[in-house]
């Protein structure tokens, strides 16, 4: 709408149709938008020390985001025609009054906006060179991956040999076999020497107790093997489910007993049958 007619430069007069602001007017204006709805804005006029008349337009929603630096202002505005004015901006924007007080706007479900900067428009990829991406948005001119649809599965290098065949595979639990795996945990004599003193008593509990050993997970359930890296000068007794041969040998030539642990029996469909025809 039009702006009402100028005024002199005083101070603020809400009586002589809106308040003054610096020199200049404010006035409120409420339009209809396209959609039945109404917007409002907040005009002001003002003017310049070379005598210069400049005006700034701030839109709805700029009054809602600035409605605490009104308040910081001191300003008090007043709609041309309260009556007509819309209830969001009449809610936020007139009759926004402070006398040295700054408590700011309630927070309510009309003015919640994500943080700035926190959200950022999707690329248009294919609408032409004004998206920012070019003709052919990067995907080049030629080739299945310039046209729309599914592209190529994963490892496809175009009908050559694909380089997951072409490595060569390994033994074990590299290649993904059963035969690399650990079936003890390992324990050298230089450990139960370092460790253990003459009359004591090396087993799975012990070693854990004295934190030779950190178990965790699947080596909790395996047996215990000592192997025969070091020297032992103590008499000691050694309780394990397997010994390696040069273990054996230097244990018993320093006297120390050796008690073989029985280990857990493997499952097969054989042993499994002659049990169960046994115990029936």
């Amino acid at each position: 709408r039009p702006p009402p007619a100028p005024l002199p430069s005083s101070p603020s007069d809400p009586a002589r149709g809106g308040p003054q602001l610096c020199g200049g007017q404010t006035w409120l204006d409420d339009d209809a938008s396209h959609d039945g709805r109404r917007t409002g804005a907040l005009h002001e006029r003002t003017k310049t020390s070379r005598g210069r008349t400049e005006e700034t337009k701030l839109t709805m929603k700029q009054m809602r985001t600035s409605a605490s630096e009104f308040c910081g202002k001191g300003l008090q505005v007043r709609a041309n025609r309260p009556m007509r004015a819309p209830r969001a901006v009449a809610a936020v924007v007139a009759e926004v009054q402070a006398e040295g007080q700054d408590d700011g706007e309630r927070l309510r479900l009309n003015n919640l906006s994500p943080w700035p900067g926190s959200r950022r428009k999707a690329k248009r990829k294919g609408r032409g060179h004004a998206a920012g991406q070019g003709a052919s948005c990067g995907f080049g001119m030629r080739g299945q991956k310039s046209r729309s649809g599914p592209g190529v599965r994963p490892g496809f290098e175009g009908g050559q040999m694909p380089l997951y065949r072409r490595v060569p595979k390994l033994k074990g639990i590299a290649g993904g076999m059963s035969a690399g795996k650990d079936k003890f945990v390992n324990i050298n004599l230089r450990d139960i020497a370092e460790n253990f003193e003459a009359g004591s008593e090396v087993s799975m509990e012990s070693l854990q107790a004295k934190r030779v050993l950190s178990l965790s997970g699947k080596e909790k359930s395996l047996p215990l093997k000592v192997l025969g890296d070091g020297e032992v000068k103590v008499q000691v007794t050694v309780k394990a489910a397997a010994f390696s041969k040069s273990a054996k040998e230097k244990l018993e030539a320093a006297g120390c007993t050796v008690e073989l642990l029985p280990m857990k029996e493997k499952w097969t469909r054989k042993a499994h049958e002659a049990r169960m025809a046994a115990s029936s």
